[in-house]
């Protein structure tokens, strides 16, 4: 008898343990744990929740036809993976300690952003879509850039798309939010990296960064979140992206993400109240800033590729092929949208259409200058 107590406990720490480790080029240290040691599942509505492969519905119709583009992260760039049944997880250096069992421990939520004015020193340029009939979902292509933020004042800058259902102004908000951003003071160094998000009381108690608390569903074992894109896009050279998928499995709820045609997780429809039951009515593509003020001047934190977007092709930022997903998993170009900048003397934003890129803007800034005081 006691021996078999000893023995589900010895093999309860090994199923906890990473069954591969590795040291990434630039510092970072990657565990490939089994996918069902993840910290998702410690969240208290997840408990006995049964890991979803893939949707329930199957793929959005284009992502079936897209062609298979590899995206790499600096951890992966040398062909090193994680094993099958496994996902990768990127240590964190900011509170958080190892995997014990399988909780994170000593954690910081970081309750990173709200866009909308009542969050003090946040600013974007954003492009939007209301639709009270509901959005299943969104599609579009992003530049990865490498923007300057300045360090020590937990400033950071982003670009991403937000899917959105309840109201900003109450505490009913939900969102799902991915993308890339840069985030010296969290990450210790100014790469862009994937990152994902999500709160369903307007940020107020639920929600934080990436895998560092429970709630996202990982399943791949292809990309780490929160560790960086490598390569990125240079001023008037290559536009180095991203295509970014989010859509609603109308089957059970689930909320999923894909970069190209790897599908990276979900947020289960458990954690949402708005987004468990029905589609978002809101999205929003676009870029993110901090501005604390912190030398009595605007921030020199810059945004998307810290060019104007009237600087266009080749230097600003741009998200392009917008396009809405709706309930039969469709997706159907968009063909108007509102673009809004907080501050467009620092970041501005101006949207577009051609064949090639459909509907499509681009944004971004160097935040301080001239008439940015």
């Amino acid at each position: 008898m006691i021996f078999s107590i000893i023995m589900a406990v010895l093999l309860a720490q090994a199923s906890s343990l990473p069954k591969k480790t590795v040291q990434s080029s630039d510092g970072d240290i990657v565990d490939c744990f089994d996918v069902r040691d993840q910290p998702s599942l410690d969240h208290p509505l997840l408990q006995n929740h049964e890991i979803q492969g893939a949707p329930a519905t199957g793929l959005p119709y284009m992502i079936n036809k897209a062609g298979k583009r590899r995206v790499w992260q600096v951890w992966n760039q040398n062909g090193t993976s994680c094993p099958d049944e496994t996902i990768p997880i990127r240590r964190s250096v900011v509170g958080a300690k190892r995997f014990k069992k399988k909780h994170w421990t000593d954690v910081r939520v970081n309750r990173r952003t709200v866009p909308y004015a009542a969050e003090e020193g946040h600013e974007y340029a954003i492009g939007e879509v209301v639709y009270l009939r509901g959005i299943y979902g969104t599609v579009a292509t992003m530049n990865v850039w490498n923007p300057s933020v300045e360090h020590g004042t937990n400033e950071f800058s982003l670009s991403q798309i937000w899917l959105v259902a309840g109201h900003y102004n109450d505490s009913d908000l939900n969102t799902v939010e991915a993308g890339w951003q840069v985030f010296p003071d969290h990450y210790h160094d100014s790469q862009p990296r994937l990152f994902v998000y999500w709160t369903k009381d307007t940020y107020q108690k639920t929600g934080c960064l990436n895998l560092e608390c429970p709630g996202f569903v990982q399943v791949t074992s292809e990309f780490a979140i929160g560790s960086a894109f490598s390569p990125t896009s240079s001023y008037g050279g290559s536009q180095y992206d991203i295509t970014m998928y989010i859509w609603k499995d109308t089957k059970d709820g689930n909320w999923w993400l894909s970069i190209d045609s790897s599908v990276i997780g979900y947020w289960p429809a458990r954690l949402f109240t708005h987004l468990a039951h029905g589609p978002a009515t809101l999205v929003q593509w676009g870029g993110e800033i901090v501005n604390s003020r912190s030398y009595g001047q605007h921030t020199t934190t810059q945004m998307g590729s810290g060019h104007f977007a009237e600087e266009g092709f080749g230097k600003a930022g741009s998200f392009r092929n917008l396009k809405i997903i709706d309930y039969l998993s469709y997706m159907q170009p968009v063909q108007e949208f509102i673009l809004q900048t907080k501050n467009p003397t620092c970041y501005t934003a101006i949207k577009g259409y051609s064949e090639e890129w459909g509907s499509h803007f681009y944004y971004g800034g160097p935040g301080y200058n001239a008439l940015c005081p």
